[in-house]
């Protein structure tokens, strides 16, 4: 048995406790929370900082990490995607690496769970060894042409009957984006996604041109497409934003995971909790900045109920992959988002959006979260010097 104390114990379920006490078993379950003044004193490890459960990171590309600082910064998603499609020559080799170093960084990092996106089996491997817990989303995209949408589903689907639901891993069929996915492709990752409680995720709105595309049928994607030699002729606009799309081809019933959401409005989230009471959204505040220089408004969604997450991105579009790093740059940049709040969303919120909140994102009697040390001080400012550490 284990007893853990610090300046403040998070359990996220609940109110924070100050001088808490976390009693574990010696595989990290919880056995009970209380006080330090119900304890002997030498019988606890006691920190400075706060206790929290580990980080849920909902949105990675940990395929993508053999691309670290090979695409430039601040140059919109238009070209930033240009470029990681029309990287090639890639060593095997130095592929594999970067996704074991990738990994063993987000465990160093006091990450326990991922949402990661995969296109190939290259990551299959790694994930199937990690201590980390891995629901894997199969993304599949025809770039809106609807008679391809077949032959992209068979050259993707490889990659989904390869994935593993070894031990705690799940995965699931997704599409990319609503400006990649056609009405067809649409159904057909439905058909593939049979299978109660799954979580599906979907990048969304993470450019001005992406909702321009549908409202209008103008911006950059127009000429983006054409520079692949694909015609959008057939694409009549909607008239509304972008999610209202995916809205229209998703199923409510599965648990859905909204990527990025930078141009996402009020009328925009409202939409999708009307459409499913089951709706999370991913924030990647550092991949924001990294591509196109802005962040979502944060105000919005905490004033529409919304259930926030923390993503990462990959290491093409970030500079590391720690949620605490995306807790801060968050902090920094819009500080009415209050520590208590940034908590909830890198773990429970992460968990339930996962479907992993019956064993982690809170301590709760039961539960095996993981243990992480925030080194912040009693005035719990996410100040740069901050630093997370691994207690279980």
């Amino acid at each position: 048995m284990k007893k853990i104390s610090a300046d403040f114990l998070y359990p996220i379920s609940s109110d924070p406790i100050k001088e808490g006490v976390l009693i574990l078993d010696d595989d990290g379950k919880v056995l009970d929370i209380s006080s330090r003044d119900e304890h002997d004193l030498s019988s606890i490890d006691i920190h400075s900082g706060v206790l929290c459960p580990g980080f849920i990171n909902t949105h990675c590309h940990l395929e993508l990490s053999h691309m670290k600082s090979m695409v430039n910064t601040g140059t919109g998603l238009i070209p930033f995607i240009h470029s990681v499609v029309t990287m090639r020559d890639i060593p095997e080799e130095k592929i594999l690496e970067a996704i074991k170093k990738g990994d063993q960084s987000m465990y160093d990092n006091g990450i326990v769970a991922v949402g990661d996106i995969s296109n190939k089996l290259d990551t299959v491997a790694c994930k199937n060894e990690s201590p980390i817990r891995y629901y894997t989303f199969v993304e599949m995209f025809d770039f809106l042409q609807n008679d391809q949408a077949e032959q992209h589903y068979q050259n993707f689907s490889g990659a989904y009957q390869g994935q593993s639901n070894m031990g705690l891993n799940q995965k699931s069929c997704v599409p990319h984006a609503p400006y990649t996915v056609s009405p067809r492709l649409f159904e057909m990752i439905e058909e593939t996604n049979k299978e109660e409680n799954l979580t599906i995720s979907i990048h969304n709105q993470e450019t001005p041109h992406e909702n321009a595309l549908f409202l209008t049928k103008t911006g950059d994607l127009i000429d983006f497409y054409k520079g692949f030699g694909m015609s959008l002729d057939h694409f009549n606009p909607t008239g509304k934003t972008a999610i209202h799309y995916a809205l229209q081809h998703m199923n409510p019933n599965h648990r859905t995971l909204f990527v990025h959401n930078t141009m996402t409005n009020a009328e925009d989230i409202q939409a999708a909790h009307t459409w499913s009471d089951k709706v999370y959204w991913a924030t990647c505040a550092n991949a924001n900045l990294y591509i196109e220089n802005r962040l979502p408004n944060y105000k919005t969604f905490i004033e529409n109920n919304a259930r926030m997450t923390i993503g990462t991105d990959s290491l093409t579009s970030n500079w590391q992959l720690s949620v605490l790093e995306e807790m801060k740059t968050i902090s920094r940049f819009q500080s009415y988002v209050s520590f208590d709040t940034l908590l909830r969303w890198a773990t429970l919120n992460g968990a339930e959006a996962l479907g992993y909140d019956s064993d982690l994102g809170s301590f709760e009697k039961g539960k095996t979260p993981g243990v992480n040390l925030i080194s912040i001080g009693t005035n719990l400012q996410l100040s740069q010097d901050v630093t997370v550490q691994r207690l279980l």
